[in-house]
């Protein structure tokens, strides 16, 4: 069939970072691109996978010399290779199989089985994925694929949740009945697709049903379904701080770090998918391959969600609370009022009150309780009071801390004078 020019305009090659005219013939552009070209969707980052015949990364290497841009040898066995451009990446594999059909009928889903020649315009569907595509179901090709990677069970629940398509009740079924395979998955594969259900806006429904699916409890095998009601009132949680503390949400939106894509929403979440004791839950994160500040993440706000009702809380406690929490302190928070939510049953307003407190003195750079400038360094306490180097001087420093928040001082020489006065026999 002959690519209609609404889609081709979305997967025409004068959209591409390279031209056309870089590859040979025959050539097919496969997988994602052209399942969200025919869907309508435009990706900001361009992610292209192609199929070559032969000489795939001989091809993919003159295009990143064309092009300056950067090459990566991803399988050389099967003669797989990314080009790296600032606009986005292209994936070479070689053809595997006798042709093209063959090629497409060992892939996971009718949606991602479709090829499309750019030389010719042309759409090779064998297996019907536009249809698919069309009625918004996730279709798989057979149980062998699903089972020759064990990782499309998930990609499953994530597909769907990013294309809003329901699972055909045949392929589900077929998912159940693999579900433990999925153990047999390297753990960092398998945490990659947690967290694009973590992030996006459908995955908590997916999540529960990966779960109620078998597969998901194979990995968080604390998980109960309990986990997954929790898992819903964090989701709530955060539509509250969004609508009445912008700075807050923005803040949990945010990733933990520039190298982990993951945000701090995400982590708050995850949280509900652990066991509630934070050092069983460090545990089974660190067997994950979590990160140190993802898994942090979690036990902080496992161990400090229900301390952070700040009614009659002394001012000492608190400063302590904050510079435990430091910037975690919006997800200890989306933690704790999802944990709210869940013993009443419903969210209301006067669930807020207790954290009223805490998230004014947050929300205030100025606070000294929530946001502590020291008066005075550990160098001018050594220096001054003549106290060598050792655990004395760090107490002294807190204490000062504490004196500041509660009022006691706010100068250089009030400082000095108090941490004398500690230090007198």
């Amino acid at each position: 069939m002959t690519i209609d020019e609404f889609f081709g305009s979305r997967l025409a090659a004068k959209n591409w970072p390279f031209s056309l005219e870089c590859l040979p013939e025959p050539v097919y552009m496969v997988g994602g691109a052209v399942r969200d070209a025919i869907l309508g969707r435009v990706r900001e980052y361009v992610d292209l996978d192609f199929i070559i015949p032969w000489d795939t990364v001989k091809v993919a290497k003159k295009i990143a010399q064309r092009y300056d841009a950067g090459f990566v040898l991803l399988d050389a066995e099967r003669q797989i290779a990314r080009v790296v451009f600032p606009t986005g990446t292209a994936d070479f594999a070689q053809l595997e199989g006798e042709n093209l059909l063959t090629d497409l009928y060992r892939r996971d889903f009718t949606i991602n089985a479709i090829a499309y020649n750019p030389h010719n315009q042309e759409i090779i569907d064998p297996l019907h994925g536009c249809q698919d595509i069309d009625s918004g179901i996730l279709r798989m090709i057979s149980p062998v694929n699903l089972q020759n990677d064990p990782l499309r069970l998930m990609r499953a629940y994530r597909q769907a949740a990013q294309l809003d398509f329901t699972i055909e009740p045949n392929t589900q079924e077929a998912i159940r009945s693999l579900a433990s395979s999925i153990t047999e998955v390297a753990a960092e594969r398998v945490r990659v697709e947690v967290g694009y259900l973590l992030a996006s806006s459908q995955g908590t429904f997916w999540l529960d049903q990966a779960w109620q699916d078998g597969v998901l409890g194979s990995l968080f095998k604390n998980s109960t379904a309990s986990s997954f009601i929790k898992l819903n009132a964090v989701d709530e949680a955060f539509a509250v701080i969004r609508d009445k503390w912008q700075k807050l949400a923005e803040q949990l939106t945010n990733y933990v770090r520039d190298t982990i894509k993951t945000s701090w929403l995400s982590v708050a979440k995850l949280a509900c998918l652990v066991h509630s004791q934070a050092e069983i839950a460090e545990i089974e994160l660190q067997e994950l391959t979590y990160s140190r500040a993802e898994i942090r993440g979690v036990t902080t706000a496992l161990r400090l969600f229900a301390e952070i009702k700040a009614v009659d809380m002394p001012l000492r406690k608190q400063y302590f609370l904050f510079r435990e929490m430091g910037i975690l302190f919006p997800v200890v928070l989306v933690l704790a009022l999802a944990n709210d939510i869940v013993a009443k049953g419903i969210f209301e307003e006067s669930m807020l009150f207790t954290y009223q407190p805490l998230i004014e003195r947050y929300l205030n750079p100025d606070d000294v309780v929530a946001h502590p400038r020291p008066l005075i360094s550990g160098k001018e306490i050594m220096t001054v009071l003549k106290v060598p180097a050792s655990p004395l001087v760090g107490e002294l420093l807190m204490e000062i801390g504490v004196a500041q928040a509660e009022g006691k001082i706010s100068t250089i020489a009030a400082a000095l004078e108090y941490a004398a006065n500690l230090v007198k026999p």
